[in-house]
């Protein structure tokens, strides 16, 4: 006897009936396939184009031959490296399938129907998902000067907050908030001492700046602070998916609780400890963006194109009377992957990554393409 037809729209959650999936970057191959390029430039996924160090590459080449074995579920070496580095006992660490996944994973935990949590307009928009898919309240607030307005952030913080995320430096708009105003916020949102979610992504790159705060300084003082980071950027290691994240023992521990077992796969806990140990990886990829965003920048003063100064490496441009998607599909047609901002409610900008000299001059030929200018 064959099934009774089912309506799956009434069976899934409510939350998740009108769900907008993330919009990833497109892929370098399927540009290729799709517009017949022989050259495409990926620069929309704010990735290191240096490439990971040969440490993590050698230990890749090694881990390989045992992946027959499950990982090890709890990344001891990875997480007693991380606790070298950063001073910070094991058991305030917390590793994930990427920050996203430790994003989800904090929602999971504490969010629920009735709770509210606080963003800023234009902020990584997985803060707005993760709110979103758990049913509890998402209050945005708009940003100052492209910048979280941590200010009006603090106002916006009730009895009812479970949650608020800051992105420093944010992405998409690259801009970040001081030691000063980091540690204003925190005496401020006391009273109800909600998570305080810190999302430190581009930490490496932000860091030069000597007002950019040093936030795992502060997990003794704040219980509720939460600090994420991630291998995907400055250590290039995007396609193995690597977050970690910093938190008092209690939160870690319940976070370890309902985290998915072996979530770090054997590779890509060998190639994120050997990263730490290349001292010249991170100041390999700061360098590169530091020049990158110079020449970029001095190109696009030259056109009278306004952007936004980045602590990360990356810029956002504002392209107006043109729109986003068209300009991205203008540039996709010259073999230049940037991304469109509309998502982020920002229909007139577009963001573009720092990448290799070569490809930022073929970002800067075609962008001029689009404008209309000569080269």
């Amino acid at each position: 006897m064959p099934l009774k037809k089912i309506n799956i729209k009434k069976m899934i959650r409510p939350n998740c009936a009108g769900f907008e999936p993330y919009v990833a970057g497109r892929p370098v191959e399927t540009i290729k396939r799709e517009l017949g390029l022989k050259k495409v430039v990926k620069l929309a996924s704010n990735e290191n184009p240096l490439g990971p160090s040969k440490k993590a590459v050698e230990a890749i080449k090694r881990a390989a031959s045992s992946v027959f074995y499950y990982p090890d579920s709890n990344s001891w070496k990875l997480k007693k490296a991380l606790s070298v580095k950063y001073g910070i006992e094991t058991s305030k660490i917390m590793l994930g399938a990427g920050s996203d996944e430790l994003i989800e994973l904090i929602a999971k935990l504490f969010f629920k129907p009735g709770d509210e949590i606080v963003v800023s307009d234009h902020a990584f928009i997985r803060y707005k998902m993760a709110g979103e898919l758990m049913g509890s309240k998402v209050v945005s607030v708009p940003m100052k000067d492209f910048t979280h307005d941590l200010k009006a952030m603090a106002e916006a913080v009730n009895k009812k907050t479970k949650a608020v995320f800051i992105a420093n430096p944010n992405n998409p708009t690259g801009t970040y908030n001081s030691t000063a105003e980091f540690e204003s916020f925190m005496k401020k949102v006391s009273r109800f001492s909600p998570l305080v979610v810190m999302d430190e992504a581009y930490y490496e790159f932000a860091s030069v700046n000597k007002d950019y705060p040093q936030t795992q300084k502060y997990l003794s003082r704040y219980p509720n602070l939460i600090i994420l980071r991630t291998f995907s950027k400055v250590y290039a290691l995007a396609g193995l998916r690597v977050g970690y994240g910093f938190a008092g023992g209690d939160i870690v521990d319940y976070i370890e609780r309902i985290r998915p077992p072996f979530n770090i796969s054997s590779v890509a806990q060998a190639a994120a400890e050997a990263s730490l140990s290349d001292k010249t990886q991170v100041s390999r990829g700061i360098k590169l963006v530091e020049q990158g965003k110079k020449f970029i920048c001095s190109e696009l003063d030259k056109l009278g194109v306004p952007y936004i100064n980045s602590a990360a490496n990356f810029l956002l441009l504002d392209i107006a009377p043109l729109k986003g998607r068209e300009a991205f599909q203008s540039l996709l047609k010259k073999g230049v992957i940037a991304r469109a901002m509309d998502e982020y409610d920002m229909p007139d900008f577009i963001r573009v990554s720092v990448g290799l000299e070569p490809e930022n001059r073929m970002f800067i030929k075609a962008f001029k393409a689009l404008l209309g200018r000569k080269n």
